[in-house]
């Protein structure tokens, strides 16, 4: 079992959540059950799979939710282009939040090659 609040992309993934959080706030009020649940539900996955992976006793079950919250960041990933499409995002604020889900997709893709399953 690993320490999960001491791993890095854990602790980023946290915090990225409160910037889509932010993000989303102003989004139109009539996409409050549309994309704006959508993206928030995809952000909280990512550290909340990699967190629920480091309990598991096999670095095989562990590989498996770090690849559930690569899936999230990928949803994630598209639902910010759209955002973007619909203008509901800025493209100074898109840049930053598609640079930093980058970030955190290396991150997590690194730590699931370390695994060796």
């Amino acid at each position: 079992m690993h320490k999960f609040k001491d791993l890095r992309v854990w602790q980023q993934s946290r915090l990225f959540c409160k910037s889509v959080y932010l993000a989303t706030k102003n989004f139109p009020e009539d996409e409050r059950y549309g994309i704006t649940s959508q993206m928030r539900r995809a952000v909280i996955s990512i550290p909340s799979n990699i967190a629920e992976g480091a309990s598991r006793k096999s670095n095989k079950d562990y590989s498996r939710f770090l690849e559930i919250a690569l899936g999230s960041c990928y949803e994630l990933e598209t639902q910010l282009i759209i955002a973007n499409d619909l203008s509901f995002l800025d493209l100074k604020k898109f840049e930053e939040l598609s640079s930093k889900l980058d970030e955190i997709i290396k991150m997590t893709s690194k730590l699931r090659t370390t695994l060796n399953c």
